[in-house]
């Protein structure tokens, strides 16, 4: 049983709501670990007066752990911030207080008071990026007992979008429903006729010269009301993508990571796929997918039609090697 005291200071620092929330309790429980009886309660900075948040860090006269939970710290007003930093150079070891702020200008002073002053900090700034989010998808995983790869993650992010409570929901669902082995044949199980999930698969096909099958893959996700504004875009994004990597030569897709600004297994795959491709080509693909997007998200009469005029488009200029 883990019997250390928890953190007198706490300050929760950014602007991602699910680890924000995740802090807080976290550092709650640890408060009701050391006390089950622990009084909590929580306010918010803006509505908040320097005298109640006196009242509440004041010794108890009936003893007793407690823990003060202070949302938006960047919201409070100057008599408050003053109030909370002239508490934590000195805090009382039976009360836990937390602060939430959201960083940046406004606010500063109680954030950078607070961390003056040994506040225990706990960044949860948003995540951008891919490979944030893919790395939160696995490590999601890994501390609830399963296991996720890089393609699976890639392949849940697609499905689910980047509100990182739908991409936890999406794995504490995956989890309850299978094994624990999430590869990306599960998520595409489970996610079929997901709009980001058909765009890639059409994408994917198409980038390797196989249109038969990207045609197929259109024709299945129409079919099912995959809307064609996120199919355009993974057409677009397949076709850049080779470019990029084409365009960086070959090398250690694991060097070529923080370079290229994106994780090494789509490195890899995109090296996979730049075979049978040459710059013209790519050029001419490139062309293809700007068109295709324009008259997909201008309100094109027949948006099907634009789409698979641009998987024509640019098989041919992988087969030709472009017009130019």
């Amino acid at each position: 049983m883990n019997t250390a005291p928890p953190d007198p200071l706490v300050l929760v620092q950014g602007d991602e709501e699910l680890l924000a929330a995740r802090a807080i309790t976290s550092a709650v429980d640890a408060a009701r670990a050391a006390d089950p009886g622990a009084d909590v309660r929580e306010y918010e900075a803006g509505a908040l007066a320097a005298g109640e948040v006196a009242e509440m860090l004041s010794p108890s006269l009936f003893g007793g752990s407690r823990v003060l939970v202070i949302r938006s710290g960047q919201d409070a007003r100057k008599d408050l911030t003053t109030a909370l930093l002239a508490y934590a150079k000195a805090p009382d070891p039976e009360v836990s207080l937390i602060v939430t702020h959201l960083g940046g200008a406004k606010g500063k002073a109680l954030a950078d008071g607070l961390r003056s002053a040994g506040a225990t900090v706990v960044p949860v700034a948003k995540l951008r990026g891919e490979g944030e989010l893919t790395r939160f998808i696995r490590d999601e995983f890994r501390r609830n007992g399963g296991r996720c790869d890089e393609t699976a993650a890639s392949a849940l992010l697609a499905a689910v979008g980047n509100d990182l409570r739908e991409i936890a929901a999406a794995c504490s669902q995956l989890l309850a429903d299978t094994d624990g082995k999430i590869t990306p044949e599960v998520v595409a199980r489970y996610y079929r006729g997901r709009a980001e999930v058909s765009g890639y698969n059409v994408a994917d096909a198409v980038m390797i010269g196989d249109l038969p099958g990207a045609l197929e893959a259109l024709r299945w996700a129409l079919h099912t009301g995959v809307d064609p504004v996120p199919i355009a875009d993974a057409i677009a994004d397949g076709v850049r993508t080779v470019a990029k990597v084409a365009a960086a030569g070959r090398g250690n897709p694991y060097q070529m990571a923080t370079t290229l600004g994106m994780p090494a297994w789509k490195i890899k795959r995109a090296q996979e796929r730049t075979r049978g491709w040459t710059p013209e080509g790519l050029v001419d693909a490139m062309q293809a997918a700007a068109d295709c997007n324009a008259a997909v998200k201008g309100g094109a009469e027949d948006r099907g039609y634009a789409l698979e005029q641009a998987l024509f488009a640019v098989a041919e200029a992988r087969r030709s090697g472009g017009s130019r």
